[in-house]
């Protein structure tokens, strides 16, 4: 897919993005220095694809504009603390082509950051005034929290599917979903559509995440905003290369590199071989099939514009190049 048609496919949504982008820039003006520098680079960049399903979804309802604003900031500001703990768990050098906090500040300073910026994102959604939406926030971190921790006690387990799939669920898909749900909530609708708008964004956060995990392994440092091959070299173990492992093949390289005993021409040599092997089309067909499930729930939501380019929104996930 065209490398600009996430901006086309978000032309209509601008006005709505600008305000949420406004928002960010109040949180930033109330920060002291340096915290204010430092975190203004974590909440610059970025797909904004969690911005503009809640105001896709917000507009299916006709939802106050005000409310949908200030959930999608809300929602993105906690993504960006996510991403810096995640950061610092994975010893990520680069950030969407930039150093990651924890490289430039100490380990404390950094945890703290992201901790303002949950904090951040909680008063946000109080001013919804919706106790609704703070459970739903609650759970959604429970589930993420502890999806992370059980995924690093569960490296070594033999369910690696298994293991990664719950992974997944609870540090990509598990907020897709409560956002939509959250976005039920505002709406006042029916029971049915809020599991219909939650059944969505989980298929549609499983299939972004897949993907996101084969362009490690086809992508470049340039379109990644990250190193290339930083999930195989850092011990992650993704679907393309539990694929490549349920096919029979040879573990040796891969087996060495996880355990943190390889070199730069072992994961060229192992990308080499997941890439021939079947193993990165096996894995996109699983984030298709996700995302045909995405479409099913769609099919449930009102019909019109909006609802199509959330389809849109689907195909650009599972056929994006970055």
């Amino acid at each position: 897919m065209p490398k600009d048609m996430l901006d086309k496919l978000l032309r209509p949504l601008k006005a709505d993005i600008q305000n949420v982008e406004a928002i960010f820039q109040n949180i930033l003006s109330e920060m002291e220095e340096p915290l204010r520098s430092m975190l203004k680079t974590s909440l610059r960049g970025g797909k904004r694809l969690r911005p503009a399903l809640v105001i896709l979804a917000g507009r299916l309802f006709k939802t106050p504009r005000l409310k949908v604003h200030l959930l999608a900031a809300a929602l993105e500001v906690l993504h960006s603390a996510t991403l810096i703990h995640d950061d610092l768990v994975d010893n990520a050098t680069l950030r969407r082509g930039r150093k990651t906090i924890h490289t430039v500040w100490p380990i404390g300073a950094t945890v703290l950051a992201g901790d303002y910026l949950l904090a951040q994102s909680v008063c946000l959604l109080a001013q919804l005034k919706n106790p609704g939406v703070l459970k739903i926030l609650a759970e959604t971190l429970h589930t993420m929290s502890a999806g992370e921790i059980e995924y690093h006690y569960s490296l070594k387990n033999r369910k690696r599917r298994e293991v990664y799939f719950r992974s997944i669920n609870a540090k990509t898909a598990s907020l897709f979903a409560g956002a939509m749900e959250m976005v039920g909530l505002l709406s006042h609708v029916e029971k049915n559509t809020v599991i219909n708008l939650r059944n969505f964004g989980h298929e549609f956060g499983i299939a972004f995440q897949v993907v996101d995990d084969v362009l490690d392994l086809i992508g470049d440092e340039k379109s990644l905003g990250k190193p290339a091959l930083s999930d195989l070299e850092g011990g992650i173990i993704t679907l393309p290369v539990i694929c490549y492992l349920e096919r029979g093949n040879d573990d040796r390289i891969i087996n060495k590199i996880l355990a943190g005993k390889g070199n730069p021409k072992d994961s060229i040599r192992a990308t080499e071989m997941i890439r021939k092997s079947g193993a990165i089309e096996d894995a996109l067909t699983e984030a298709r099939a996700h995302a045909r499930k995405s479409k099913v729930a769609l099919a449930h939501l009102p019909s019109g514009k909006y609802r199509q380019l959330l389809y849109d929104l689907v195909d650009y996930v599972v056929d994006r190049q970055h």
